[in-house]
């Protein structure tokens, strides 16, 4: 893949975004505005370089200086090396030779499980392994794919109107309920529930270690990992990431592991699993952050392939969003809605239980 294409890929988290065209004196070497970035009025020096990658999702330092040495960074319409130094109101471009890929919604025969539908919203129930959002490597499969086949049957409603669809989201390989409003009103509404943090959800996780208090409550800035950009993390400095908020309760103690519920007071990405990781717990087979090794138990060759066999009938993170709740955007009413663990996590917390009254009762013996 090309650093054009890498870039291509990549989605936007800017406020200052324009898909305005760039065009340089000749028009075989006309450049497409891909991103903008304005700087703040308080902005300190920085270099560029820091200043994109803190900014864009996925891309290294290292593709910025590539990109700044192809002159596909501008400041103010003059192309800048990766050591120039941001400075108040300086207007950053992300230019490329070719417009930015527009990303269309192609319609998916794909089944859904519909747990409750009106004329306002959907609430579904995501199988672990789909992707939530078309993007980089998914473009099709997911479950904005699935739904703008299965709204098709609505004439009145335009699938691709942005004021349509996803109200929030949950990972690929994390299963559950999702809200989907059919409606700009409804989106309005269920939107800023989300954003007040008046709607009720509550995730069920399997955790390495004994989790020592019956409940609690983790608090601490989420925010990507600067030595890694596909990773999060906590930041113990106030002034970085974003404020996060998880409370937790234990629901059965297997020794090892422990299953435990987990309520969400902010939303912040992959917040239950870096919340509980920061707290010594992360999640069962939870790959992205060191959950597929063994972190807890024995070294004895049988555990370790019991743990093995937990890991094939769940390959995933232990991870299932249970209860959503929130008012209809129309009637007012409170909604509440729950969805049994999937057969995936059934399984692997019947292996634990066999395992764990299988060694009680050898520890007795």
């Amino acid at each position: 893949m090309t650093l054009k294409e890498d870039f291509d890929d990549i989605n936007d988290f800017s406020e200052e975004d324009d898909d305005e065209i760039v065009s340089s004196s000749s028009e075989e070497n006309q450049k497409y505005e891909h991103y903008r970035f304005i700087a703040d009025k308080g902005q300190r020096l920085l270099r560029i370089d820091k200043f994109l990658s803190d900014r864009i999702e996925g891309i290294s330092r290292n593709r910025i200086q590539q990109a700044a040495d192809a002159d596909c960074i501008l400041v103010n319409n003059t192309p800048v090396k990766s050591s120039y130094k941001v400075k108040p109101l300086d207007v950053i471009s992300i230019v490329m030779d070719r417009p930015r890929h527009e990303l269309e919604i192609i319609p998916e025969n794909i089944p859904l499980n519909i747990v409750y539908e009106d004329d306002d919203l959907l609430v579904v129930n995501k199988p672990p392994g789909m992707v939530v959002h078309p993007g980089h490597g998914n473009y099709t499969g997911t479950l904005v794919n699935a739904i703008a086949y299965y709204l098709n049957y609505d004439k009145s409603i335009n699938i691709d109107d942005p004021r349509l669809g996803l109200v929030h989201r949950i990972d690929k390989d994390t299963s559950g309920l999702l809200l989907i409003a059919k409606t700009p009103d409804a989106k309005t509404s269920l939107s800023v529930q989300f954003y007040n943090k008046t709607t009720k959800r509550q995730y069920v996780a399997l955790v390495w270690g004994n989790v020592e208090k019956d409940e609690g409550r983790i608090e601490g800035n989420i925010g990507r990992d600067p030595k890694d950009r596909m990773l999060m993390r906590v930041f113990p400095n106030a002034e970085m990431g974003k404020p996060a908020v998880t409370h937790y309760r234990v629901i059965e103690r297997f020794g090892y592991v422990t299953l435990v519920e987990c309520r969400l007071e902010t939303g912040r990405t992959h917040q239950i699993r870096v919340h509980m990781k920061h707290i010594g717990h992360t999640l069962f087979n939870d790959a992205r952050y060191g959950g597929n090794e063994i972190l807890r138990g024995t070294r004895y060759v049988k555990y370790k392939q019991f743990v093995y066999n937990c890991f094939v009938a769940c390959p995933r993170q232990c991870l299932h969003a249970q209860t959503l709740g929130f008012v209809h955007p129309r009637t007012g009413e409170e909604m509440f809605f729950e969805s049994e663990l999937p057969e995936d996590m059934q399984e692997v917390i019947k292996k634990w239980r066999i395992y764990t009254s299988a060694r009680e009762i050898k520890e007795q013996l």
